[in-house]
């Protein structure tokens, strides 16, 4: 039997928030720079530990709601005039998890400027969305391709001509005070970061449990699956059909929910595909199949650094392996695939069959088995855990679609903005 999980928070946060900038090498690590600088501002001020590790999530998380590429380019080009949109869908999608409810109104107005807030500095959330504003200009403001201490003065400098204007000036007096440091310049550029922040910064001693991680699992799917219309619901649909073959299977409750949890997070690793081949209309390319395929790789990377999701990772990840070991991205067969990693398979093809896709339409039950079958005798998909498919499907597929339903209505109402 599988046991009960314990994972360390910042370690989820902290891989998370890094796979969320994958799809553009042009941003890559934006959002745990950003991070860092608030958590500095934040000691800085002398504000609560609490109070601290709020902004920490807020600044890992701050740009979750820009859900194409091309939005999170335009954003740290500074080429966005808008910048209300993203900035109400990360508060939405944030807001949805009781564990990351409390950064929210942060995110919201991260890109206020201080001339145009109506709430005094003093209020909590106001003084966390000055300290996201500044950490966010400051590192959208680095040449990536320029040495860092060849350009912190004239950035600090920048940031420093906005006092009282764009940034309060206690926030401004607060960047003053850390960025004395070249300490501070390098660590925030340093390819080590993600050590730094995780062996040094917030949560780094905090472990959630099953529970727990069900809380934010739905905030981490929606960020994978409303970045289209046409996967807006896929990971609720193999989350819901992965659970309940496992159940019919005989696994116990417990291993159904961690089965539930996998298929959450089964397609993290989309985070690093543009939206342009997600949503093509036509036939993939080879070279637009060949970056589809990285993102099987993605989820594995990001689950299996998590402490305690290592089993997880390969149930998740794997879905595009086969059974005659000429899946992908790992080209496991057989002898390494495990039985809840053959059930996740079932459930991904069993839920990407099912729904409409910009090059075609969901299949019915005929269809479907038609391609199962012959998924079965080419040795891809396990017979047994097929067979156990088909011999529940009404239930299942009725199962499916209520709870694709509720996530159709979510992403209706966040990624929308209805």
């Amino acid at each position: 039997m599988l046991k009960e999980l314990s994972v360390n928070f910042g370690n989820v946060l902290l891989s998370c928030s890094t796979a969320i900038d994958l799809a553009d090498e042009s941003i890559a690590d934006h959002q745990i720079r950003v991070a860092f600088i608030a958590w500095q501002l934040a000691k800085a001020s002398q504000i609560s530990p609490d109070r601290v590790e709020q902004i920490f999530i807020g600044a890992l998380l701050h740009d979750v709601g820009a859900l194409t590429s091309d939005e999170k380019e335009a954003i740290h080009s500074f080429e966005l005039e808008d910048m209300n949109a993203h900035s109400i869908r990360g508060a939405n999608l944030l807001y949805s998890s009781p564990l990351l409810r409390e950064a929210s109104s942060m995110v919201r107005f991260h890109h206020r400027p201080w001339s145009k807030c109506d709430t005094d500095i003093t209020i909590h959330n106001t003084f966390a969305a000055q300290i996201l504003y500044l950490a966010d200009y400051l590192e959208r403001s680095v040449d990536r391709k320029k040495y860092i201490l060849h350009q912190n003065k004239d950035i600090a400098e920048k940031i420093v001509s906005m006092k009282g204007k764009e940034i309060h000036p206690d926030i401004v007096e607060l960047l003053k005070a850390i960025s004395a440091k070249e300490s501070f310049w390098l660590d925030m550029m340093s390819p080590r970061l993600y050590d730094i922040l995780s062996t040094f910064g917030p949560f780094r001693n905090l472990m959630i449990d099953t529970n727990s991680m069900f809380s934010i699992a739905p905030f981490f799917r929606n960020l994978v699956d409303f970045r289209s219309r046409f996967t807006a619901t896929h990971s609720s649909g193999v989350s819901e059909c992965a659970a309940m073959i496992s159940q019919y299977f005989g696994f116990t409750k417990h291993e159904c929910s961690l089965m539930d949890l996998a298929g959450c997070f089964h397609d993290i690793g989309k985070l690093a595909v543009p939206n342009s081949i997600l949503e093509k209309p036509g036939k993939l390319t080879g070279e637009e199949f060949a970056v589809i395929r990285k993102h099987t790789y993605y989820s594995y990377v990001v689950l299996s650094t998590i402490g305690g999701l290592e089993e997880m990772a390969e149930w998740a990840a794997f879905h595009h392996e086969k059974l005659d070991g000429t899946g992908y991205p790992f080209h496991v067969g057989r002898d390494k695939l495990s039985t809840l990693s053959r059930i996740m398979a079932v459930a991904d093809t069993f839920t990407a069959l099912s729904e409409d896709r910009p090059y075609r339409e969901g299949m019915n039950k005929t269809e479907m088995e038609n391609i199962f079958l012959g998924m079965v005798k080419r040795n891809a998909l396990d017979e047994r855990i097929t067979k156990i498919l088909f011999k529940n499907y009404d239930e299942i597929a009725l199962s499916v679609k209520c709870k694709q339903a509720i996530a159709r209505d979510e992403f209706e109402r966040i990624a929308l903005l209805h």
